[in-house]
């Protein structure tokens, strides 16, 4: 079963998410500190481009250290879905001025991304990083989370708060959120790799070594299957 203990050890990774909207939350984020969010993911004033080159998905540690994090996550049978809901999991909370979540993962993956005054992305292009596909329309694209919301509750964090799985829903620092296509999110849905993985297999390492960082860094479980098809998709990494 989960325990606070890691929690608490984590404030400093937590303050860089929640800080400055949720002041009255406790710690609630976990692992080692992070770096703060690249420049592409601060507000900008409206009508602005993003100069720079887009930043991505937050890269997860090299092969070795995932291979090492993979060996060490415990393997348990899912839990029951019993209770679960995405409101217990508060997502797309507002993170600069107007801009919540899901605009601040959109300006970060973007290219040339505009927004208006409402931090709402207006104009842009996206690289869908599971089927390789382009969109110029934001409304075209799915904010990922790596690993689901409802594949977390089944690995543990049925036995979370509401602060701590708002935290996890929203994390900008770890390898956890990616603007991918609409259609290739919804035929993922809640699925773990053994289940489901990107089409495009050139993701196939930086995808498994996400998952596996996530779940690392958030104690969760996995299945054998989920396991073994992870270890299959870090062995695409080049070494």
């Amino acid at each position: 079963m989960l325990t606070k203990a890691w929690w608490r050890r984590a404030a400093t990774t937590t303050a860089l998410i929640t800080a400055a909207v949720l002041p009255a939350v406790s710690a609630t984020a976990i692992a080692d500190p992070a770096p703060p969010p690249a420049p592409a993911q601060q507000a900008r004033p409206a009508g602005t481009t993003f100069a720079e080159p887009h930043s991505g998905l937050p890269a997860p540690p090299a092969v070795g250290v995932v291979r090492t994090e993979l060996t060490g996550l415990p393997v348990a049978s899912p839990h029951s879905m019993n209770g679960y809901s995405r409101a217990k999991f508060p997502h797309w909370i507002k993170q600069h001025g107007e801009c919540d979540t899901r605009e601040v993962v959109l300006a970060r993956d973007g290219v040339d991304v505009k927004q208006d005054e409402k931090c709402r992305a207006i104009a842009g292009t996206w690289f869908s990083e599971y089927d390789a596909k382009v969109f110029h329309a934001s409304g075209q694209l799915d904010i990922d989370h790596i690993v689901p919301l409802a594949n977390a509750w089944r690995s543990g964090a049925d036995d979370w708060t509401t602060p701590e799985r708002r935290a996890f829903a929203n994390d900008l620092v770890h390898s956890q959120l990616i603007a991918v296509s609409g259609s290739s999110n919804r035929q993922k849905g809640d699925k773990s790799p053994d289940q489901w993985a990107p089409p495009r297999h050139a993701y196939w390492c930086t995808y498994a070594r996400a998952w596996t960082d996530v779940k690392h860094r958030y104690h969760l479980n996995v299945t054998e299957p989920e396991k073994a098809k992870l270890g299959e998709m870090l062995d695409t990494c080049e070494e």
